[in-house]
Parts: structure tokens; sequence; C-alpha cells
């Protein structure tokens, strides 16, 4: 896939209308609506205050949850319109429908230095559908699309690609910076390459570990999907988290990257605990010696110090999945560790979104990082060298 693709700097906005897909797919409070984290209306302001600084009209849009059944006002954008407006610093229109009466008329109205806010996209059945007459009726408000919402490429939706077939589309500067360094990584990287894959499902990181397999130095395995990799060789992994179905895949993987001299690097021991729970009682053992009635839930000291010296004189570094069970304090320490050493190292950081970029923010390495991806799904289909169908459809430079 070509990642240089046009930005809003190479294309010119003035008197514009501008159709801005963001994500302002933002956490609420169940109760009260409230939102809980204004992270991803923050990421999108350096977009919007380029365009409305250089005299487009913006008209914003976005999905907020899953509407089951059409509208929902529990999932109404208009609590983003208003945040945004506080953040902005001016008012923000609101219209009440997607591409209904409201929408089109406040859109037709528009003024250059002016922004306009389109209720939740996913309101329209043919959103999630990609249908080609919503892309066309949204498209028709505007004369530029440009792309933001890095969190929603991997979706063919008609907000995210649909559009792009009316439009001429560009990237705002999120998904410029995720292209770069994303992009850069699996492209042209710094080396050597290091790739940390954590969560706790092979099943869930088979893409990833397939194409990085062809471009990385040395792959590090952590978190749950490691005792697959363990019992594949022979190792007892007692009550830890298996997935049989994947033990040949695994087995599979280690004679591959043995084949293309790519380092993988499996745990050498590990923190097991007697039950998955907190408060559990714990004890260190070597990696394939899980005791029956025992669960891994972390990598231990030794296996640390291993992937941390992994890292120290890497040239690039991506991170994916946390290294044992992060939520509680007693097994946090794996990811932990980690995390500090990307902190130290020089290479280029790479956090992967998800909960690798949750637990870099908790313990305070977020600004140590060189790059955090905004989108989970989206970055690790990326790192699985998949087509992104929202980067896609954006003008080549």
């Amino acid at each position: 896939m070509n990642y240089n693709k046009k930005t809003v700097r190479d294309v010119d906005v003035s008197g514009k209308k501008v159709l801005l897909r963001c994500d302002f797919n933002v956490p609420q409070d169940k109760e009260t609506g409230a939102i809980t984290s204004d992270k991803r209306i923050v990421a999108a302001l350096p977009t919007i205050q380029y365009l409305l600084e250089h005299d487009a009209a913006v008209i914003a849009c976005s999905h907020l949850g899953k509407p089951k059944n059409g509208p929902d006002p529990k999932l109404s954008l208009a609590p983003v319109a208003q945040r945004l407006s506080e953040l902005l610093g001016k008012p923000v229109l609101f219209a009440h429908d997607v591409v209904g009466e409201d929408a089109q008329a406040k859109a037709a109205a528009l003024q250059p230095g002016q922004i306009l806010l389109l209720e939740n996209t996913r309101f329209e059945k043919g959103e999630t559908k990609n249908d080609p007459e919503l892309a066309k009726a949204m498209a028709s408000m505007a004369d530029l699309y440009v792309s933001d919402a890095f969190g929603a490429v991997h979706r063919a939706h008609a907000s995210t690609a649909g559009v792009a077939a009316y439009l001429p589309a560009v990237s705002g500067f999120l998904i410029q910076k995720e292209l770069e360094f994303l992009g850069g990584a699996i492209a042209n990287p710094k080396r050597p390459l290091v790739a940390i894959l954590g969560g706790s499902k092979v099943s869930s990181k088979i893409g990833v570990i397939n194409n990085l397999l062809e471009i990385a130095d040395t792959i590090i395995i952590g978190g749950g999907m490691a005792y697959t990799f363990s019992a594949a060789i022979g190792g007892k992994v007692g009550n830890s988290l298996l997935e049989a179905d994947w033990m040949d895949y695994s087995k599979d993987m280690i004679e591959k990257a043995k084949a293309k001299g790519v380092k993988l690097l499996l745990p050498v021991d590990t923190v097991c605990a007697d039950a998955f729970a907190a408060t559990a009682r714990s004890q260190v053992v070597k990696a394939g010696e899980i005791p029956d009635g025992w669960e891994g839930l972390d990598i231990g000291p030794e296996t640390v110090k291993l992937y941390c010296d992994a890292v120290a004189d890497a040239g690039t570094v991506i991170w994916n999945g946390p290294m044992g069970v992060f939520e509680f304090p007693a097994f946090a320490k794996g990811t932990e560790a980690v995390a500090e050493a990307l902190s130290k190292t020089s290479a280029i950081t790479i956090i992967g979104g998800g909960d690798s970029a949750a637990a870099v923010e908790q313990l305070g390495y977020a600004d140590k990082m060189t790059h955090i991806s905004t989108g989970g799904g989206a970055s690790l289909e990326f790192l699985e060298g998949k087509e992104l169908p929202g980067v896609a459809c954006l003008l080549d430079k």
C-alpha cells in the first residue's frame, strides 16, 4: 500500500466546504452521558484549526458507539459539539441529522471559518454498509473530503471511504502522522526493528506475526499468547490461557523465524498465580514448568531482563499488547518494565494503540515515546500489511 498520501497542506482549502471525518467516538458516563475523556476531540484540533484558519467551511462528521436501530438519543454527538466549541473557543453548529433537511440547510449556509458537526453517522443504516447513495449525499454538501479518523480507516464505511468516490480526498494531520510512523516502520524501518507482541490470544495476532516475520529483526512474545507457544514446544502451562487449536501454528512460526534468521524471543520464566485474581498467591517458575492448578499471569524477572536488553540497542520498536494481566498491580511488572525500557531507548518507539497505549499513558511515559497510535484495530491491520480502505481512497502524492 502507498503510504505517501496528499494532506490538507497539498490542496487549496480557501473558500472550500470541507467534509472532515473525525474520530469523536469518545467514552461517556453510562448514567449521565458526560464525556469522560476528550482526548480524541483534542487530537482532531490541529486539523480543524488549520482548515478554519485557511478559510475553509468545515463540515465535521463521526460515529459514536454502535446504535442498534437507527437514531439513539444516548449516542447523539450533541455533547461532542459542546465540548468541541469549548476547546476551539468558538461556536460549533450542530445538525440533528446526517444528510437530512437540517444537515443540508446548515451545510449550504455555512461560511468560511465556520464549523458544523453532523449527527452520529451510524444513525444512518447505510453508513456501515458503505451505501453509495449515503456517500453521495454526504459528498454533495462539500467540495473536498479530509480523512482524519485513523481509528476507523480499517472499515470501508460510507463516511470513511465511500465519500472519496465523489470528492477529492486527502488526509488530516492525525492520519499523516500515523502513516509517517507506522508506514515508515513497515516500509523503511531504522534497524534493528524489534516488535513486541503481547495480549491474550495468538489467533488475534496471526496476520501481524506473519507479516512481521518478513520485516522484523527480533520478535518478542509476551502476554497470554506466550503460553500457546510454550505448550507448542512441550511446556507445561497449568491453567494458563491456551489456544490448543493454534499450537501447530505457533510451532510453525518458531521454525519460520529460525529459517529467516529472525530472533523470536519467548519467556524464560513466568509469574504464575493460584487463581485469576488481583490478590492471588504467586510464584516465579521457569517457562514451561507451571504447576497444575496454577496459571501464568505475567513474564518473570529473567524474561524482563531479556526483553529490556533486546530493545536497548534497537533502531525501531513497535509495541502492541501488554506482557501480563496489567489491570492487576501484582501482575503488571512485566508491562511496566517494558514501558520503562522503551522510555530510555534512543530508538524510534511506536506504541500500537489499545492496552499498550493505555499502559504507557498511565505510567507517565507517553511523552517519551516517538508515536502512540490513535487506532487499536487500525494499527493492528496496518502491522498485518493489510490495505486500509480509509487510507487507500486518499490521493497519492
